[in-house]
C-alpha cells in the first residue's frame, strides 16, 4: 500500500534477544518489535500457551466469556492497582484501546455537559487511527488527514501550561509518562503528579498512556507506580502478550461507570487464543521477576553507553529498558543503519534520537555485545562526518 517505508531485511525466526534473516544471518534484537516482545522470541511460555489455546478454542465472539478473558481482567486489575472497582475492555492493539479511551472522554460530559475540551501533549504518540490521531501531538502526521476528530487541544509539557489549560471544560487529559515515538523523552519532574492534582480538581479524566512504557519496561508494571497516584484509566499493549496482538483499557473509580452496555465493542477484542497468551507472558514476567530486572538491566545499558564517550552522544535518557539517546547531530538514521550492517537492530525515531528497548529478559553478556556494536556504529558515523 506503500503506506510504511520499505523494509531493510527479512526476518525468518527468532531466538530470546537474537533474529535471523532468511539469508542466515544473525541480529541482536534491541527493539523488540518495537517494545512488543517481552521475553523475547519463541519463549517457551508463549509457545506453549499458543498451542495449548489453539487446540481448545481460539475466538467466540464478545457474546460470551472464557477463562482466560476473565482471568487477564482480573490480572490487569491488579497489576494496575485499579482493584474491584476497576473494569477492563480489551481490544487488539494499542491504538484500539486509546480509541476506547476517548469515547469514554467523550461520555465525561459533567453535570451541565459543558466539559468538552480533551487535552493532550505535543510531540506525544496515540496512534494512527483517526481518534487516536486526533490525540497525536505531531501536525506533520495529521496534515494529510485534515480535518482531525474535533475537540482535541495539544499543550506544552510543562506545569505552567496543565495550570493555564484545564479548567471545569476539560474532560480528559491524555499523558504518555514518558513519550517513546518523540525518542524516549521524560516529563518534567513534577508534571504528572500537578496532572493528577489538576485533574482531580476540575473533574477531569486523567487517561495515561502506557501502551509503549507499561508491563514492565521501566522497572514498575507501569511507569505512574513510580509517582505515588493512581490514573483515572490507562491504555495498555505492546508488551502485554509478548508480540500477539492485544490491547486493553483499565478504567479506575468512577471512570469505571462511564461506560454502559452497546456504546464499544471489538468482535476480536478479548478472544481467548489472545488472553491466554497474554496470561502466559505476564505470568512469566511476574515469577522470572522480569519487572525489578529491568531496572538493574536497563542501567547497565545506560553506563555502558555513556562509557562509549562518543562525540555524538549527547544525553542517555528514559527509565528501565525504554532508553532513549540524544545524538549531538541529525544522524540517527546513519547510526541505525550502520548498527543494522553490524548486526545490531535499534531504532531512530527521529533525526536525533536513537530508542532502545530490548527484550525483559536480555542479558548482561548481551548488554556487553549491544555496547560494542553500538560503539562501533557511532564511530564510523562520526568517522564518515570528519571525512566529509
Amino acid at each position: 500500500m506503500r503506506s510504511l517505508t520499505p523494509p531493510k531485511i527479512m526476518l525468518e525466526r527468532g531466538e530470546g534477544c537474537r533474529v535471523w534473516d532468511v539469508d542466515g544471518n544473525e541480529y541482536l534484537d534491541f527493539l523488540a518489535g518495537i517494545a512488543v516482545n517481552s521475553l523475547g522470541h519463541a519463549h517457551p511460555a508463549l509457545v506453549a500457551a499458543i498451542a495449548d489455546q489453539a487446540a481448545k478454542l481460539v475466538h467466540v465472539s464478545n457474546y460470551f466469556a472464557t477463562p482466560p478473558q476473565l482471568e487477564l481482567a482480573e490480572r490487569l486489575k491488579r497489576i494496575t492497582g485499579a482493584g474491584d472497582a476497576g473494569r477492563v475492555y480489551f481490544g487488539n492493539s494499542g491504538a484500539e484501546a486509546n480509541e476506547a479511551a476517548f469515547k469514554l472522554a467523550r461520555l465525561n460530559r459533567g453535570a451541565d455537559g459543558k466539559k468538552t475540551r480533551i487535552l493532550a501533549l505535543k510531540q506525544g504518540f496515540h496512534g494512527r487511527t483517526m481518534g487516536a490521531l486526533a490525540l497525536t501531538g505531531k501536525p506533520a502526521l495529521q496534515e494529510d488527514f485534515l480535518p482531525m476528530v474535533p475537540g482535541v487541544e495539544h499543550i506544552d509539557s510543562t506545569v505552567d501550561a496543565l495550570e493555564a489549560a484545564i479548567d471545569d471544560t476539560v474532560a480528559a487529559l491524555f499523558i504518555e509518562p514518558i513519550k517513546g515515538e518523540a525518542g524516549v523523552v521524560d516529563l518534567p519532574e513534577g508534571f504528572l503528579l500537578a496532572a493528577r492534582r489538576l485533574t482531580e480538581e476540575h473533574g477531569a479524566l486523567l487517561v495515561l498512556d502506557e501502551i509503549q512504557t507499561g508491563v514492565g519496561r521501566t522497572g514498575n508494571w507501569f511507569a505512574f507506580q513510580g509517582h505515588g497516584f493512581v490514573p483515572d484509566a490507562v491504555t495498555v499493549a505492546k508488551g502485554i502478550a509478548g508480540g500477539f496482538p492485544i490491547g486493553a483499557l483499565v478504567t479506575f473509580g468512577w471512570a469505571s461507570d462511564l461506560f454502559s452496555a452497546g456504546q464499544h465493542g471489538s468482535t476480536f477484542g478479548g478472544n481467548p487464543l489472545g488472553t491466554r497468551v497474554a496470561n502466559a507472558v505476564l505470568e512469566e514476567i511476574e515469577r522470572a521477576d522480569l519487572v525489578r530486572g529491568a531496572i538493574a538491566k536497563g542501567e547497565r545499558i545506560r553506563s555502558t553507553v555513556t562509557a562509549l564517550g562518543s562525540p555524538l552522544v549527547e544525553e542517555v535518557r528514559g527509565s528501565g529498558l525504554l532508553i532513549g539517546i540524544g545524538l549531538t547531530r541529525p544522524v540517527a538514521a546513519a547510526v541505525n543503519a550502520a548498527a543494522l550492517e553490524r548486526g545490531l537492530i535499534i531504532n531512530a525515531p527521529n533525526e536525533s534520537s536513537l530508542r532502545i528497548a530490548p527484550p525483559l529478559i536480555v542479558s548482561d553478556a548481551e548488554i556487553d555485545a549491544f555496547a560494542a556494536i553500538l560503539g562501533q556504529s557511532l564511530a564510523a558515523v562520526a568517522a564518515q562526518e570528519t571525512a566529509a
